[in-house]
């Protein structure tokens, strides 16, 4: 039985160690091949060593087989030893054109910065052993296939440095072609180095300032560049393939509207491209051609934007008011969207023009041509804005009211190389033009309003309340008042130093001001409008010069100070209305409400029965207490 165990455990030793020294083979591993690369070009081998024993940094030697020696070995380049290149390849070497590059320690690239055609062969990765036992394969080999150098890129056209006029569109155009028996495929790149933001840093705190606009990659697909996707996506950068001469295929790059950031210096690459055995793609070829600088010129450079008259206009009211607006500046070759739009601030007063406030916008004219107007719609039908000629815009307005007084400007929105840019699409630049101050002078106007509480019985809850306002306008031509009721609670009385008490030592609090209430209005043109009130209430016109308030079924919350504001309108030639901004604020009269008979018979009432309390409580305090003294003094006696 013990020699059975014995042998067991023999074996599984055996097996375990097995394991162990499999488990540690050292494997040296290269590429798939063949490898097909392009003489001129780098060729890159990267070698890895694996299940080694030792040092972490591993040494690697490399050789050549070429295909004309005979299957004779040559050194090319070793990780420890200087003089172990052969004589075709230590001119090379030293120069560094043929170099080992470490990633790491067991991982190192040969390179061949400039491919030859007699480096074709099979290349030979070999690591020294640093092992305990001579375990796995110390070498791999690959076959690398040199083919020629057929990469042919040109250009048509190339860029003068001549200003471009922002918003232009640019066409650049490069033709590329590779002849190879191998299955390559070409991707072509246009790019611009210069005139914009830098990218990002590199090593060493140095920036690029490459640009990759837009390609078409090897798999034939279309890519913007980064910066570019938002242009790409709007349709202002395009790239496409034609068929060209000479079996040369020609790449065509469109931009739309140039913009100041595309100023530069631009070029195309040409790329040659191979899949390699291991189903990666490898860039074997490639070629750059400077196609010119650009230099764009800003449209805020040449841009002006005018509006005439010049400096004041003093018009009667119902003239009309005719504004242009003129756009110069604008480069003829490139077509533009211009957005116009006529912005007025100010506001008329009863003696002259307010230029503060918010700025309104009175009409604008979009790119296709729609005019739209701004707040005050009714100027859609006495009012126009034209396109007079070519970058010159007119406003009219028919009949010019007090309202229409104020500072008026042209804002141009310019769309540079973008005929009907989309809603959302930003303008390339806006500029206002100067002032023009409007002044309109009305007619001599008096306003007066009185108001007045009718004589009669004394106004009790439920009664109707009842106001007068007599509102006169003394001016020439045809005139009306519009007319304004107002109320607002009847203010608390303060009492003077001299009358609080001794130890009121803190002084009153100030009356609170509330602002009245707008209770209803009788509009210039017989129209009523009643506001939000409690109760039910009507206006309606007595006479030309007389207006009524009635409020109807009146309660305590109908109490307060009432008053009217009237204010002049008066027709302008052409039949319209408009406010002369002259008004006038009515006294203002005080409405109490008294208590009505049947409120004033419980008086009595109350009085009687909190009399007859009173009594009968005096009494019974009367009675009890004299008994309770009696009672007090019997049992003293005894």
């Amino acid at each position: 039985m013990r020699t059975v165990m014995a042998s067991m455990k023999t074996v599984l030793f055996v097996l375990l160690h097995g394991v162990l020294q499999y488990a540690v083979c050292r494997d040296v591993t290269l590429p798939n091949g063949p490898l097909y690369r392009v003489a001129g070009f780098p060729l890159s081998l990267p070698c890895v060593v694996s299940g080694y024993e030792g040092p972490r940094t591993q040494e690697f030697e490399w050789f050549l087989y070429r295909d004309d020696a005979g299957g004779r070995q040559m050194g090319v380049v070793s990780t420890r030893d200087k003089g172990f290149p052969y004589a075709p390849f230590l001119p090379r070497v030293s120069s560094g054109e043929v170099r080992v590059e470490r990633d790491s320690g067991d991982k190192v690239r040969l390179v061949i910065h400039r491919l030859r055609s007699e480096d074709q062969g099979k290349y030979e990765c070999y690591t020294p052993s640093t092992d305990t036992t001579y375990q796995g394969n110390y070498s791999d080999s690959v076959t690398v296939k040199v083919i020629p150098d057929t990469l042919q890129i040109s250009y048509s056209r190339a860029l003068t440095g001549q200003p471009m006029p922002e918003g232009a569109e640019l066409t650049l155009t490069c033709s590329a072609s590779i002849q190879s028996e191998q299955l390559t495929h070409l991707s072509i790149m246009f790019g611009k180095r210069g005139g914009g933001e830098s990218l990002g840093g590199g090593a060493g705190g140095e920036v690029s300032n490459v640009r990759e606009i837009i390609s078409i990659d090897k798999l034939l697909g279309v890519v913007p560049g980064r910066l570019y996707k938002t242009r790409y996506d709007n349709g202002e950068i395009t790239l496409e393939k034609r068929n060209g001469e000479a079996g040369q295929d020609l790449y065509v790059m469109k931009m739309t509207a140039v913009q100041p950031d595309d100023s530069g210096s631009y070029f195309c690459e040409a790329s040659q491209w191979i899949l390699d055995p291991d189903r990666s793609w490898q860039k074997i070829a490639q070629r750059t051609l400077d196609i010119g600088n650009l230099t764009i010129q800003q449209l805020a450079e040449s841009l002006s934007v005018t509006s005439s008259p010049k400096g004041e206009v003093t018009l009667q009211v119902g003239s009309p008011l005719i504004l242009t607006c003129e756009v110069l500046g604008l480069p003829s070759e490139v077509s533009s969207g211009l957005l116009v739009q006529w912005m007025k601030r100010g506001s008329v007063s009863s003696d002259s023009v307010r230029t503060g406030g918010v700025e309104v916008e009175v009409a604008r004219m979009s790119p296709d041509g729609i005019v739209s107007w701004g707040d005050d719609l009714s100027r859609s039908s006495g009012g126009s804005m034209e396109k007079v000629a070519v970058g010159k815009y007119s406003l009219k307005l028919f009949s010019a009211r007090p309202a229409d007084s104020g500072v008026y400007r042209c804002m141009v929105s310019v769309y540079a190389g973008r005929k009907n840019p989309g809603p959302s699409t930003p303008a390339t630049f806006t500029q206002r033009s100067e002032g023009v101050t409007v002044n309109l002078k009305t007619k001599d106007v008096v306003v007066s309003a009185v108001a007045q509480l009718p004589r009669g019985p004394l106004l009790k809850r439920g009664n109707t309340i009842t106001l007068i306002c007599n509102a006169t306008i003394t001016t020439t031509g045809p005139a009306q008042a519009q007319v304004h009721w107002l109320r607002w609670p009847i203010p608390e009385p303060v009492l003077n130093k001299d009358q609080r008490p001794e130890s009121d030592i803190s002084p009153p609090d100030p009356p609170v001001e509330e602002k009245p209430k707008l209770l209803a209005a009788l509009m210039y043109d017989g129209v009523v409008k009643i506001y939000g009130n409690g109760s039910e209430v009507s206006v309606d016109r007595l006479s030309t010069v007389s207006y009524r308030l009635r409020v109807h079924t009146a309660s305590p919350e109908d109490q307060g100070m009432y008053a009217c504001h009237a204010e002049a309108w008066s027709q302008d030639p052409h039949g319209g209305w408009y406010n002369t901004g002259a008004r006038a604020e009515s006294n203002s009269v005080t409405v109490y409400l008294y208590a009505r008979a049947a409120d004033l018979l419980l008086i009595p009432l109350v009085i009687g029965v909190s009399s007859a309390l009173f009594v009968g409580i005096v009494i019974i305090a009367t009675v009890t207490c004299c008994f309770m003294r009696r009672l007090a003094r019997q049992r003293a006696r005894k």
